[in-house]
């Protein structure tokens, strides 16, 4: 199951429920992100023929980042842009969320540990521009 979470036309996110796919290969993100993500469930002995790959240019020009739910809950604050708050989703324990455009914010409902893949190299300093949540008192959430 793949729920996307847009403002406008464009895809700010997907949030995704691994345990709802049976097929054998299915990738969640749309061709054009710059992050892949997909799920494999293949029987015992499968094999997949050794392979390499191909070494050529890519141009990202923005991080994007996956956030899988080992344990706990969290709250993504969506932003169009720096102080522009759009909503906020709750992701719980399993579900895998793919952070591709807008800002984002989180708070931490319960304890929680997330796995991160970005691309790299990654450049604190240069990557990225914090800035002030939004009150608490104008959370609204989206189901």
């Amino acid at each position: 199951m793949i729920e996307y979470i847009k403002h406008k036309k464009k895809i700010l996110a997907l949030i995704i429920d691994p345990n709802k796919n049976k097929n054998e290969v299915v990738f969640f993100t749309p061709k054009n992100f710059t992050q892949q993500v997909g799920i494999i469930n293949y029987k015992r002995n499968k094999i997949i023929k050794p392979h390499t790959h191909n070494k050529f240019l890519r141009k990202i020009y923005k991080t994007a980042e996956v956030l899988i739910v080992q344990k706990g809950k969290i709250r993504v604050d969506f932003y169009k842009s720096k102080n522009n708050y759009l909503f906020s989703k709750i992701v719980s324990k399993g579900k895998i969320i793919i952070l591709n455009q807008g800002s984002h914010g989180f708070k931490f409902i319960s304890n929680s540990s997330l796995i991160e893949v970005k691309q790299g190299p990654y450049k604190i300093e240069s990557d990225k521009v914090r800035f002030n949540s939004i009150d608490e008192k104008k959370i609204k959430i989206i189901k």
